[in-house]
């Protein structure tokens, strides 16, 4: 079965797209019927033979969820507080990208390419 639907696997596919095309949402097909995930590539449902057309939806996920930019933006804070607080001559640097390019991530989600 060529199916996406164990989370490993899923996450296998999604860090392979995050990889090969960075600023591009991952994109799969989506049963309801019987709630598989599969490649977007397939004609039709490998579980209830649907048409791609008919009942398997097509999805996109951005490469970066919401959450994980939050949390390395909390990183970068820490790490630019750290950096002046301790003097540490490369990490201010450090924290600023941790900052700045999720944030960018952020915005960049809501606006239509």
């Amino acid at each position: 079965m060529k199916t996406l639907n164990p989370a490993p696997r899923f996450l296998a596919y999604a860090v392979s797209q995050a990889i090969k095309y960075p600023r591009t949402p991952i994109s799969y097909l989506y049963c309801p019927d019987c709630e598989v995930r599969f490649h977007p590539t397939e004609k039709e449902c490998p579980r209830c033979h649907n048409k791609v057309g008919n009942s398997p939806k097509p999805k996109q996920e951005s490469p970066i969820p919401w959450w994980g930019s939050v949390i390395v933006i909390v990183i970068g804070i820490t790490c630019w507080v750290s950096a002046a607080c301790l003097k540490i001559p490369g990490l201010d640097e450090a924290g600023r990208v941790l900052v700045y390019i999720p944030l960018g991530n952020l915005f960049g989600m809501s606006l239509l390419r």
